[in-house]
């Protein structure tokens, strides 16, 4: 804003600048002007008071005449006396007067343009300074110090250049703090990966140290341990693939097919993919809702983030409990509610559900704490979000896709 507010004075000032001296040489032609006139009328009284005095006959009406008259003498008698009318005066008090006011002219003319040249040097003078400091700030960004802030932007003719230069700082800014925050989340993630991992191939490798070591092996014991491995591979298989999801969600890699569809179709989907375990556990899934209900989303992906959200209640709920689901719509946005009877989430738990690798307390031995997490990228890929309440009786997972 200074470099603006200066620019605007500079400006007003070479304005008057210039002003003062087109009125100035204006001035000056009026002046040159009255002293021509004044000299030759003069002069001319003086002819032709001398012309009465020699010819009396001669009358005024003949004099005005003559000074009024358009014509020109063919035969001019002042060019006897070496006079050209076109080029010379012929009153000496003219050309002495015409040298003094053009001397003036050109020391007027001269003190302008020193004006005006000192004015564009003091102005090039401090533009050259605001070039400097652009420069240096691109030194600081090519150190990596990206400390540019936003009230050093001016708004002179340099502000375009600034403005851009401040974007670029900004974006490298967040491309480093961003590359940053990538770098020691890749670092928690394969932390996290590895932790996952060693604890099911661990098991896998002692359960075949021991198949081989006993070839004599109970039929019974060897059964058990082959269910064993199976299990850690299908926890193993369960992780990998999620960590894929997880991956391609988060480098959008992932191509979406998005259409309107309605939350039954999604819920229902979503049922029977843990038919299965609550057959097992002889879980009761009841819905109930606005069966017009819809959402712009891709489906199969939507049906895994709900999937998972309702395998998580299925998994903590006692055997022959019931899991309550319910979809609405209104103006602002279309809702999912998931609730189950599984005796709450422990406060301490809470604020950490939706994290990956997160396992609370009550979590099973099998769970890989991803499943949640999953679930909450996919519904936010969706302009939506998920919150969960809990108390002692249950919990009670919030699901809103927003109408944009």
């Amino acid at each position: 804003m200074k470099n603006k507010v200066r620019l605007k004075k500079y400006l007003a000032i070479i304005s008057i600048i210039s002003i003062c001296i087109l009125s100035l040489f204006l001035v000056i032609r009026v002046l040159e002007y009255k002293t021509y006139t004044n000299n030759f009328n003069n002069k001319l009284d003086m002819i032709i008071s001398k012309l009465k005095d020699t010819y009396p006959d001669v009358s005024d009406t003949e004099i005005m005449e003559i000074l009024n008259s358009k014509e020109r003498n063919s035969s001019s008698i002042i060019e006897k006396y070496g006079i050209e009318l076109s080029k010379d005066s012929v009153l000496l008090e003219n050309k002495e007067s015409f040298n003094r006011f053009l001397c003036v002219d050109a020391i007027c003319l001269v003190f302008g343009i020193a004006i005006l040249v000192s004015i564009f040097f003091i102005y090039d003078k401090r533009k050259d300074k605001e070039l400097a400091k652009i420069a240096k700030y691109i030194e600081e960004i090519n150190r990596r110090n990206y400390s540019l802030k936003i009230d050093e932007i001016s708004e002179d003719e340099l502000s375009i250049l600034k403005n851009e230069i401040y974007k670029t700082t900004v974006m490298l800014k967040e491309n480093a703090d961003n590359s940053l925050k990538g770098q020691k989340q890749l670092q928690r993630s394969l932390e996290d990966i590895s932790h996952q991992l060693k604890t099911p191939l661990t098991s896998i490798l002692i359960i075949l140290d021991n198949l081989l070591d006993d070839p004599n092996m109970e039929e019974q014991i060897r059964q058990d341990f082959i269910r064993d491995l199976k299990r850690q591979v299908t926890n193993i298989s369960f992780l990998v693939q999620s960590l894929l999801k997880l991956s391609k969600l988060d480098s959008n890699t992932v191509n979406f097919i998005k259409s309107d569809k309605l939350l039954k179709d999604i819920v229902d989907e979503s049922i029977k993919n843990v038919e299965v375990v609550c057959d097992l556990k002889n879980i009761s899934i009841f819905t109930k809702g606005n069966d017009r209900a819809k959402i712009n989303c891709d489906f199969m992906w939507e049906v895994e983030a709900i999937t998972n959200i309702i395998k998580n209640c299925v998994e903590h709920s006692e055997n022959d409990s019931k899991i309550n689901i319910n979809y609405e719509q209104n103006n602002v946005y279309s809702s999912i509610t998931i609730q189950d009877f599984a005796g709450g989430i422990d406060k301490n738990d809470l604020p950490h559900i939706f994290e990956r690798f997160y396992k609370g307390k009550n979590a099973s031995k099998d769970s890989v704490g991803i499943g949640l997490a999953l679930a909450k990228t996919i519904i936010e890929n969706d302009n939506g979000s998920i919150t969960v309440e809990s108390d002692n009786i249950g919990s009670k997972f919030i699901i809103k896709y927003f109408v944009l």
